[in-house]
């Protein structure tokens, strides 16, 4: 098995990116920690752009991740939304296979 990266970039107003990022690791965070597959989850924040918000979350593998079932997702977003009360948006999602070669 490969791990799987999924990249997700939000948009978010700059007066509420450290509020969404505390109320995403309340919610989205140990909700996925509790699905077999989940490995680790980066926040990172862009210097240069405070609206940015990017999420880095390693699955063991791709069908791991593909088991949450539709509705559980569909559960926590709207307990994250409920939380958060302000808006933002999904700006880019992507997965990635993490590939190792030998160096030298």
């Amino acid at each position: 098995m490969a791990v799987v990266i999924e990249w997700l970039e939000f948009r978010v107003p700059t007066e509420h990116r450290e509020r969404y990022v505390q109320v995403d690791d309340q919610i989205w965070t140990p909700a996925l920690q509790q699905y077999p597959g989940f490995i680790s989850k980066e926040t990172w924040l862009d210097a240069e752009d405070p609206t940015l918000v990017v999420f880095m979350i390693r699955w063991r593998s791709r069908d791991e991740w593909y088991a949450i079932p539709e509705a559980a997702l569909a559960n926590i977003e709207q307990a994250f939304d409920a939380a958060l009360g302000v808006p933002y948006e999904l700006a880019a999602s992507r997965s990635f296979q993490v590939r190792r070669f030998p160096v030298g």
